[in-house]
């Protein structure tokens, strides 16, 4: 069952349930990609729409809902990532900042270079490409972007490494951003 989308929703209520939404939005429509075409947190989906050439909201909400199914296929608990990863399955890519990743990272995973970026798409195809961030946003815009590109086998891991952390090795310093 797919949930409803309430039009009246504001943009930064919306992305936190939807974080895929923003991509969506952006490659079916051209919304939210730059300052020109942007939308405020505190807009409504409704405004955007209406301001957007009074888009369908129907429309607009089914982009949505197809994007964060997508993006749900994508996506790889820490439970099974781990499996994955001691099986010899996957590769974790971590792509936080420099700094996140000198200062936590899960043991075995790679800092996500330009040069390791061009490698990507020469590893075995039956192997799983298991992208790292903090939450699992960035990790899975990382995922998508790949995936666009013909990586079928990049995933996202949900909650990031501070659900890692949580859930499989407490060792891992949780932080937040400042």
């Amino acid at each position: 069952m797919t949930a409803t989308i309430d039009p009246n929703l504001p943009m930064r209520d919306l992305l936190a349930q939807y974080p895929s939404a923003q991509r969506a939005l952006f490659r079916a429509y051209h919304i939210g990609g730059c300052s020109s075409c942007g939308f405020r947190p505190d807009e409504t989906l409704s405004e955007v729409c209406e301001r957007n050439g009074n888009l369908p909201i129907e429309d607009v909400v089914g982009t949505i809902h197809a994007a964060h199914e997508a993006d749900q296929k994508m996506q790889v608990s820490v439970k099974e990532a781990d499996e994955l990863v001691k099986a010899g399955k996957a590769r974790l890519v971590d792509v936080r900042t420099r700094e996140e990743f000198d200062a936590v990272h899960i043991p075995g995973s790679l800092f996500l270079t330009q040069e390791l970026m061009h490698e990507i798409s020469g590893w075995p195809k039956d192997q799983d490409i298991i992208f790292v961030c903090h939450h699992g946003i960035r990790s899975l815009d990382a995922a998508a972007y790949f995936a666009g590109h013909g990586l079928e086998n990049a995933r996202s891991l949900t909650g990031g490494i501070d659900a890692w952390s949580c859930e499989i090795d407490s060792a891992l310093p949780r932080y937040e951003l400042a």
